[in-house]
């Protein structure tokens, strides 16, 4: 059996998710990989596979039904080292007009799992006195205005970790946030978000992201915020009325014409 340490990624086919993937692959982490597609888990656990040669599980699971989040939970009980919840969409169109069992499934991958996958992670961390859980949010979870549905589950993503750090405390488990702002993903062409716009400067890419939350994680931040631009934005908006606050995301961050 390996003696390795394990770290159980959701979503990492793409974007950050594969980012992660493979920064613990590289640091001698056997991995449980977790996602819808099947064929592209296969895909990316037979590129880590060779390149690194640890072990690496695929647990095909939809985090939006709650027969997946179960299969998901019930292997994180058998204990991890590190937990990365990164599974989340964001969708277009108003809320109004949005299907309402989208806006769900939304609700239900954004936070009911993070949820419950860290309730299912957390008992066998803290027994073994080791474990970390990163809690992919975004910027959008710190800026009120940013859309609606998705602003708000990762608002929730944010208020969920910064509450159950002060609780994990001398448990020798540790618990992040990371909010990234724009990244070069398919995030936004899933979406169906036009971002063809938005200033290069505000683009960031993956393996950036995931160095600088790593490096923040391992000072004990709870809040990691990757990027100059990012945290000088989300540092003003803190400081500005609420109101202005909104006016300005709406006004620069696309508010409109997003869930």
């Amino acid at each position: 059996m390996s003696q390795k340490p394990t770290a159980l990624i959701t979503g990492p086919t793409s974007g950050l998710g594969a980012g992660y993937a493979r920064r613990y692959a590289a640091d001698g982490y056997d991995l449980v990989l977790v996602a819808r597609n099947a064929a592209r888990l296969e895909e990316l656990a037979a590129e880590l596979r060779g390149t690194h040669g640890g072990a690496v599980e695929v647990l095909p699971a939809d985090l939006a039904e709650a027969a997946g989040r179960e299969r998901v939970a019930e292997r994180l009980a058998a204990g991890v080292r590190v937990l990365v919840n990164n599974a989340g969409f964001g969708t277009s169109g108003e809320f109004w007009t949005a299907d309402p069992a989208l806006l769900q499934a939304q609700l239900d991958v954004n936070v009911t799992a993070v949820m419950q996958l860290t309730r299912a992670a957390l008992p066998a961390m803290i027994d073994a006195g080791a474990g970390t859980v990163i809690n992919v949010s975004s910027v959008a979870g710190l800026l009120s205005g940013r859309g609606s549905t998705y602003s708000a589950s990762k608002a929730w993503v944010v208020s969920f970790t910064e509450g159950l750090a002060g609780g994990l405390h001398g448990t020798g488990v540790s618990i992040h946030a990371v909010c990234p702002g724009y990244v070069h993903t398919e995030f936004h062409e899933r979406a169906g978000i036009d971002m063809a716009s938005l200033p290069s400067f505000m683009w960031m890419e993956v393996d950036d992201v995931v160095s600088t939350s790593l490096a923040d994680i391992a000072r004990g931040d709870v809040l990691s915020v990757p990027g100059i631009q990012y945290k000088t934005l989300t540092t003003v908006s803190r400081l500005l009325p609420r109101g202005l606050s909104r006016a300005m995301t709406n006004t620069f961050g696309r508010g409109r014409g997003r869930t």
